[in-house]
């Protein structure tokens, strides 16, 4: 959902390239909640700013209804002011407007996968707003409740590792990889990757002479 028509014939042109995406609806801000509830959506590109009703408003009005789809925010600027808003009302990721192609493509595919997504421009901002929150030992609370193999895993997600680099350098089958993951954020309270990396940090998992391996 974007305002300007131009930008949303070329998001339609990209994602429609893919074989495993189509693109079912497009619309501007007053448009947009009406177009979703006319729309099977599993995955929604919304503009922050929009005139009439913006980003923020569609996100609230349609996060926690019925089929609700994914929802990652669409962005060209301010994303410090906005990065932290849009996670806490519901947004699974943040993307700027000039992602290449493929990123963007990529992203979807990952929003749609279940995972989430943060544009390399909004890691800091959120990075930042956590480790400003809480303390040490809150972080080293939160890792005492994971197993010997579960902190591993967790140290190589905090190193930026995908579940696929964590296979091959743990010697485990991706499924695996996959399950651990999924056990190591729902023990640290539901975080997503970006989150645990930071509990990682604080707790010390990523000191030089930590066994990662």
């Amino acid at each position: 959902m974007d305002d300007e028509p131009l930008v949303r014939a070329g998001l339609r042109l990209i994602l429609d390239s893919a074989d495993d995406i189509s693109v079912v609806a497009e619309a501007g801000g007053v448009d947009a909640v009406e177009s979703l509830r006319s729309h099977r959506v599993d995955v929604l590109l919304l503009d922050i700013r929009m005139p009439g009703v913006d980003g923020m408003s569609v996100l609230r009005q349609i996060v926690g209804a019925p089929a609700a789809p994914v929802v990652a925010m669409l962005t060209s600027f301010g994303l410090e002011e906005h990065v932290a808003e849009a996670l806490r009302e519901g947004a699974a990721g943040f993307l700027m407007k000039n992602s290449s192609p493929q990123q963007l493509i990529d992203a979807v595919r990952t929003l749609a996968a279940g995972c989430r997504v943060l544009a390399p421009e909004a890691t800091g901002p959120v990075i930042e707003g956590y480790l400003a929150s809480g303390d040490d030992a809150e972080a080293v609370r939160l890792v005492h409740r994971l197993s010997g193999r579960e902190l591993q895993v967790l140290a190589q997600v905090a190193a930026g590792l995908s579940n696929l680099d964590i296979a091959k350098r743990m010697h485990l089958a991706h499924g695996t990889v996959k399950d651990h993951v999924s056990s190591v954020l729902t023990k640290l309270g539901g975080l997503n990757r970006v989150q645990a990396a930071v509990v990682a940090e604080r707790a010390g998992l990523l000191r030089p002479g930590q066994d990662r391996s």
